[in-house]
């Protein structure tokens, strides 16, 4: 029940979840070990969690409590972004538990249904769960079975609410995305299935629908007739590391491009929803994603590459051929680069070339508007050489912010124009730090907030997207490039039959 002095639309005080549980499937493993320990810690040092709350952790190793709580401290430890408090942490460790088991082990799911059961009495939680699945996307299916054979997914028997949340890929083409869609929704109801995509808990994604429609200044040009193109980039500097199993099944397009790039589209391109109602912003960017149009010819409009040896930040890279775990003949692509559109009176003739690679120069993610230059410059074309387009440029990372370049007069006797840049960043603009994007998202689980998180219909348009151009890659070979260059020499001819370049990030 909501506090009957409070005001709903007072957002001073913090929302804080019920008494609950999180149950973590493939608790030692990175994800939870990097991110989501870490972020269960800041929340707690946040005050964010409620009375109560447990964290219950199921993996193969056979350990116990001792063993799970000592390998929790020091992810927290490693990875937390408030200071640290030992009095937090020993409140918070003292609701750890941990069941150990494989995702075909009967016994070991009656055990964590039974826990589960316990929970409820002894700490209050009322039979409230959240299951999140920190595990590889092939043992999706068994988990849901087991999840619903021993009814832990069923809100009434468990006499709460039981939500699951589900880490990407989902679904491997439009067609695995759907049966397990299916699944999903069968086991949970669909108001309950989060499927967790991390880039929307970033501060700079969110910021996208501030700076779009919180202002008057953008939105009047967000549009075909000022808007020359847009350029969405997330370069990575680092390989593949340990992930070659999976990454040489998916490849750069199916890791990254069906998830984060073509949400990151969906937000710039979208129109402005009736209010911030989880459905209504699902609803604005689901019309996007069915206008997105794909090159009329495959191979001129897309680039694949796959990194050599190189440098990158003076240290010398193997080429991925050469990662561990990769076949010698591997055809799998590390770096797409597309040119998109979307067919609609907004962006009609706007073109939206999306890239994503790995070992690049420097990690970064940006969103850059480039606007069309002005119709009529009553300059010498010396005094204007250096004049580019004007560019609005949403850096998602590292360094959060937002960039406007413009022309403006050198000073001196003579009529020069040059570039300059008008630079906003998150850590000198606010005082208070951004919290990191599973912070927000377990968050948003917990309180059962699905702003940030895509639905169904979301997922398998994103692979309507990528299918046709899956199919078309098919029995090629990616584009070789250097470890430590901005991708293949293909990539940057791509822009330049049109007369354009890629931005330099």
């Amino acid at each position: 029940m909501g506090n009957p002095l409070r005001a709903p639309q007072d957002r001073r005080l913090p929302r804080i979840p019920e008494p609950c549980a999180l149950v973590i499937f493939g608790v030692t493993g990175d994800l939870s070990r990097k991110k989501l320990i870490p972020a269960v810690y800041d929340l707690a040092n946040r005050g964010l969690l409620p009375p109560g709350f447990v964290v219950l952790g199921f993996a193969r190793r056979d350990w116990g409590d001792g063993d799970f709580e000592s390998l929790a401290y020091q992810a927290a430890k490693n990875g937390a972004r408030t200071p640290w408090r030992e009095d937090v942490w020993q409140r918070l460790a003292s609701q750890f538990q941990f069941v150990p088991g494989s995702f075909d082990d009967d016994a070991a799911f009656d055990q964590l249904a039974t826990t589960l059961d316990d929970l409820r009495e002894r700490n209050g939680i009322a039979g409230n769960a959240a299951f999140y699945f920190s595990i590889p996307p092939a043992a999706f299916p068994m988990v849901l079975n087991q999840l619903n054979r021993t009814g832990m997914a069923d809100n009434a028997k468990s006499g709460g609410w039981r939500r699951v949340v589900v880490e990407k890929p989902f679904g491997n083409d439009l067609k695995t995305a759907m049966q397990l869609n299916q699944l999903v929704d069968e086991v949970f109801t669909p108001q309950d299935v989060f499927r967790i995509d991390h880039y929307l808990g970033k501060e700079t994604v969110q910021n996208i629908l501030a700076l779009r429609f919180a202002n008057n200044l953008f939105e009047p040009v967000w549009n075909s007739k000022y808007v020359d193109s847009v350029q969405i980039t997330m370069a990575e500097d680092v390989g593949i590391g340990t992930r070659a199993a999976f990454y040489d099944s998916a490849g750069a397009a199916r890791d990254v491009l069906q998830n984060h790039l073509l949400q990151l589209l969906a937000l710039v391109g979208m129109e402005e929803p009736t209010s911030f109602d989880p459905n209504e912003i699902r609803a604005e960017k689901l019309k996007v994603l069915k206008a997105i149009s794909l090159p009329a010819d495959i191979a001129h409009g897309s680039v694949r590459g796959q990194y050599l040896p190189g440098w990158v930040a003076g240290e010398r890279a193997v080429g991925y051929l050469e990662e561990k775990g990769v076949p010698p003949d591997s055809t799998t692509e590390t770096y797409v680069a597309v040119r998109l559109g979307i067919q609609n009176r907004r962006w009609a003739g706007v073109p939206f070339f999306v890239r994503v690679g790995k070992r690049m120069p420097r990690r970064v993610t940006e969103i850059a508007i480039l606007f069309k230059k002005a119709p009529h410059l009553p300059f010498n074309p010396a005094d204007v050489e250096m004049l580019g387009n004007n560019q609005l440029v949403i850096r998602v990372q590292p360094d959060e912010g937002v960039v406007l370049k413009f022309g403006s007069k050198v000073p001196g006797t003579t009529m020069e124009v040059r570039d300059i840049a008008m630079d906003f960043q998150y850590g000198e603009a606010f005082t208070e730090s951004s919290p990191e994007a599973y912070e927000r998202l377990v968050l948003d689980v917990l309180v059962g907030d699905r702003t940030l998180f895509p639905d169904a219909a979301e997922v398998e348009q994103s692979w309507r997207v990528i299918d046709p151009l899956e199919a078309a890659w098919a029995g090629t070979t990616p584009e070789p490039y250097r470890s430590g260059e901005w991708g293949p020499r293909a990539s940057d001819e791509m822009l330049a039959r049109e007369g354009r370049a890629w931005r330099r990030a």
